[in-house]
């Protein structure tokens, strides 16, 4: 199969009706405008007249497949006639050789922060494709951690900074007593890299204090490092909340017909504040492939008016996934293309 996608009841189509549903999809894929058929006629070499295409329009409309503005004569698909294009008659379009130019321009291996590389590429696909990138970075919890700093920032307050292998950095303060000296904290910082160096953050957690428990040393030391032990759950947490979700500009998708009005506008802005809402989308499709949901196949009702295309990236551990959001008449066989090419070269970067 193409993807992975959720299941719809399928019906059969006579040929006469896929070729016309093809052609309405088409129509108003490019226009945005319901389509007719003497515009279908016009534009698609059927071989059969207008009326003919009335007549399998209509038995499209009775079986689901398209629906009938009141203002206008003409056709627009429903999420089910997107459905069944997908799958039934999409082919993913390689990108362009200067769309691949300009992806792998922007991704270059010289920008190794694996959050800067998915900023960079939401940013990217949003201007190829005309909607909104999206990506979600990936679970820290299995990321190694390289190496750490410590910096006095203030009599009570340390500076850590992590430095991870996916090549992300992360810094949180550390709460402590007293002003310390400069030597004892890189002593401290010393003792650290030694022990957890070269460890995912999960097994830090769970083997901290075995691992700084015979660490011998002055008694501020000790001070310090045991602050590390008692809260070692919080430090070397670095949960993933909303903050791992990467957008890029909204502007591309704003311009589109679908929110020409106040209120899809405000609905598009709505969305792009919901983190939370986009992240818990996004993470569910971690370990899927490439996954295109469709207007009411989304799980959460906010997302009902527009189609999410994702394709998830992997390099050992760590699993993340890159795409674009828009309203659901998109070119899908030209946007499939570029989330898919755009997921792997984030995989290569990575590895």
């Amino acid at each position: 199969p193409l993807l992975n996608s959720p299941s719809m009841p399928t019906e059969d189509l006579s040929e006469r009706e896929v070729r016309v549903l093809e052609a309405v999809i088409q129509v108003y894929i490019e226009t945005a405008e319901p389509a007719g058929s003497q515009t279908i006629v016009q534009r698609f070499p059927l071989g059969v007249s207008s009326a003919t295409i009335r007549s399998a329009m209509s038995e499209l409309e009775e079986k689901g497949f398209l629906y009938h503005p009141h203002t206008s004569a003409g056709r627009i698909p429903t999420d089910r006639a997107y459905r069944w294009y997908v799958d039934n008659l999409v082919r993913r379009l390689p990108p362009s050789p200067a769309d691949q130019q300009m992806l792998e321009a922007e991704l270059n291996p010289s920008r190794s922060a694996i959050e800067e590389v998915l900023r960079r590429a939401a940013q990217v696909l949003g201007v190829l494709t005309q909607e909104l990138g999206v990506a979600v970075a990936p679970a820290l919890d299995r990321v190694v951690l390289e190496r750490l700093d410590l910096v006095s920032v203030s009599s009570e307050r340390l500076l850590l900074v992590f430095h991870l292998r996916s090549g992300a950095v992360r810094t949180i303060f550390v709460e402590v007593p007293g002003r310390m000296a400069a030597e004892l904290i890189q002593r401290v910082a010393q003792t650290l890299n030694e022990r957890l160096a070269g460890l995912t953050l999960l097994a830090i957690r769970t083997s901290l204090a075995e691992r700084l428990r015979d660490v011998e040393g002055s008694e501020g030391e000790r001070e310090l490092l045991n602050i590390f032990i008692e809260e070692g759950e919080e430090i070397f947490g670095l949960p993933n909340g909303p903050e791992t979700v990467v957008l890029g500009s909204a502007q591309m998708l704003a311009v589109q017909p679908e929110f020409s009005t106040s209120g899809r506008i405000r609905d598009l802005l709505d969305l792009t504040e919901r983190r939370d809402l986009l992240q818990q989308a996004l993470t569910a499709r971690r370990a899927r492939g490439l996954t295109i949901t469709i207007g009411g196949e989304n799980s959460d009702s906010r997302l009902a008016g527009f189609t999410l295309v994702t394709s998830s990236y992997r390099s050992g551990e760590l699993a993340g996934v890159i795409g674009v959001l828009g309203p659901t008449r998109m070119p899908y066989d030209k946007i499939i293309g570029l989330v898919d090419h755009t997921s792997r070269l984030v995989e290569g970067l990575m590895e």
